[in-house]
């Protein structure tokens, strides 16, 4: 009878939230472009799309969705402590950079924020996916090129699994852009998320 009780409560502790191994979380930490801004519902932007497709090819990954709309790479520094210690991911995917170019903002400063994330989250034993972004040429071509560059050089030296840029596929396409010409529309979400798969899923 007693070793019937002590297999009843493994059978129970194992069946228990805190014994069950924790899914691994990927956080995306972005901006307006990963939080869905302008989207009628936020179920149909890429990051939630991420999480239908992980259910659906049976990946028990929980995604975190950490993006706010008008972030910049100083404000995401400021808030990555906080959301790694809370969820502990496994992998990051850093969205970060896009307000800073449009706002014209030192390309030196945008560098050592975006490193300092990288360190953090590699400190936290997170793998970090890197995602590109550019800006309109009417920034200047110098500034525009330089800000585009700034991403890959990243990507190259750190050895970080990188998509050049985000919007590549949807950018120069009005039928996939809001009326801002800077937000991704509905239709465009599931070629956000074609783009980052490739990337992300040899790391799951």
């Amino acid at each position: 009878m007693k070793r019937l009780g002590v297999l009843w409560i493994l059978c129970w502790a194992l069946q228990s939230p805190v014994a069950r191994a924790a899914a691994p979380v990927i956080l995306v930490f972005g901006d307006s472009i990963s939080a869905g801004y302008g989207l009628p519902r936020v179920d149909q932007g890429w990051v939630a799309l991420l999480q239908a497709r992980l259910q659906h090819e049976g990946y028990g990954d929980e995604v975190i969705n950490a993006s706010v709309s008008g972030e910049t790479t100083t404000g995401g520094l400021s808030r990555l402590p906080r959301a790694l210690a809370l969820h502990h991911p496994a992998v990051v995917v850093l969205e970060l950079g896009g307000n800073d170019g449009l706002r014209a903002l030192p390309l030196e400063a945008v560098r050592a924020n975006l490193e300092k994330m990288i360190n953090l989250a590699q400190g936290a034993h997170a793998r970090v996916v890197l995602l590109g972004m550019r800006i309109p040429p009417n920034y200047g071509p110098d500034y525009a090129q330089r800000f585009a560059a700034l991403f890959e050089d990243i990507a190259q030296k750190r050895k970080l699994p990188f998509v050049p840029f985000l919007l590549g596929r949807v950018a120069l396409d009005p039928d996939q852009m809001q009326a801002d010409g800077i937000h991704p529309n509905a239709a465009a979400q599931p070629v956000l998320l074609d783009a980052v798969w490739p990337v992300l899923r040899p790391l799951l």
